[in-house]
């Protein structure tokens, strides 16, 4: 008599594998030769696509955890959710991804193929660097199960995939790992003078992990002009310690605190997304910073997709264009951009954007490989050197 095994299925298993024949289903009825794209009603890509009628791949079931172990400390995940959706499932079991970045509505499958980065990059990188396994469905219409494991024979779709902007395919589900995170984050905000003296700061907090005996578990800092640049400062804690923590979504601005207060104290949630509220900064644009519009504006409409919509609708509209016309000011070219600069050319990079750009304030956001054994082909650079992420 022989004995068999049973493989172990997860029970999410079956509902995933029919939305994923329902999308090669719709790959199959695409014209041939037409542009596969996907069908999505937002993008955080600050770059404007050309216009296509070509049909788009539904993707908008692909949204959604499908499991979050706690032991082992991942989750499956599905390409299309958002991070406001991972966090919300991971933050009930005391974790969180390693790497959240900034605004709400970045998607897991978009972090990967086109990048993110946030203020723990700088001990635990990107968020492909934390990926275990993918779906990936590739322009021939298969779906791949792609790892970075020496015997996968997809393994090099798996390395080049991060930073690859859809041209190699789309994440349908990713295997991520997950890291322990407390109820609430302790924030100081230190003031440098110099943006050397910041730059020094950086690399010694990245040679230890702390900052005047306190370790640092995350990282950013705010550029207001080049007298005054903060590193903030993010520590783990289990209590309020006394204090109340901040509220940033409603009247009050978490940038505009970090030169108002030295230390802070958030929950881990408000934390994650204390950047989204106000587009870092960039709401200003829309007036909802004044006080008299900020207090009747919704407080559910203070985030980042809302002014996307807002900056759509003007792109189709071209009304801030006509409104220039008729002010008699001169055309205005949107500029928001991301760079990564070594950390020893940080100041001489600062010195040159404040002469010759002038936009502010400025993010800094430090950043440095996970593994250096590491290759990711399509966003290589030196696994040995801090860099630093410039955002204006």
């Amino acid at each position: 008599m022989t004995a068999t095994t049973t493989e172990f299925v997860p029970v999410w298993r079956p509902d995933y594998d029919a939305r994923v024949a329902r999308l090669k289903a719709q790959y199959e009825a695409i014209p041939q030769g037409q542009p596969i794209r996907l069908a999505k009603p937002t993008s955080n890509l600050f770059r404007q696509r050309a216009a296509t009628d070509a049909p788009g791949l539904d993707v908008s079931s692909f949204d959604g955890v499908l499991e979050v172990d706690p032991i082992a400390r991942t989750a499956e995940v599905q390409g299309m959710t958002t991070y406001e959706h991972l966090v919300e499932a991971t933050l009930p079991y005391g974790l969180a991804p390693l790497c959240v970045p900034q605004l709400k509505t970045i998607t897991l499958g978009g972090a990967v193929t086109g990048l993110g980065i946030e203020s723990t990059s700088f001990r635990d990188g990107l968020p492909h660097e934390s990926v275990l396994e993918m779906d990936i469905l590739t322009g021939d219409g298969r779906v791949l199960t792609v790892t970075g494991a020496e015997d996968d024979p997809h393994r090099d779709l798996f390395y080049a995939f991060p930073n690859s902007y859809g041209t190699l395919g789309y994440a349908l589900r990713l295997k991520i790992e997950l890291e322990p995170v407390t109820p609430y984050v302790h924030l100081t905000h230190v003031r440098f003078d110099s943006a050397k003296d910041m730059t020094a700061a950086i690399v010694d907090i990245m040679a230890t992990g702390e900052w005047e005996g306190e370790t640092v578990d995350y990282l950013d800092g705010t550029v207001f002009s080049p007298e005054e640049q903060y590193l903030t400062l993010g520590r783990k804690v289990m209590d309020r310690r006394g204090s109340t923590p901040s509220d940033y979504t409603g009247m009050d601005i978490y940038y505009r605190s970090i030169q108002e207060k030295q230390t802070d104290l958030l929950t881990t949630h408000d934390y994650l997304w204390r950047w989204d509220t106000d587009w870092f900064w960039c709401s200003r644009a829309f007036g909802t910073q004044k006080p008299a519009i900020r207090r009747f504006w919704p407080k559910d409409k203070l985030r980042s997709d809302v002014y996307w919509k807002l900056i759509a609708w003007d792109r189709r509209t071209k009304f801030s264009t006509k409104m220039d016309k008729i002010r008699r000011r001169p055309a205005r070219e949107e500029v928001v951009q991301d760079i990564e600069v070594p950390v020893d050319r940080l100041t001489e990079f600062l010195d040159f954007f404040h002469t010759e750009v002038g936009i502010e304030p400025i993010w800094v956001c430090p950043l440095k490989q996970r593994d250096p054994g590491v290759r990711w082909p399509l966003y290589e650079f030196d696994p040995e050197v801090t860099y630093v992420n410039v955002g204006f």
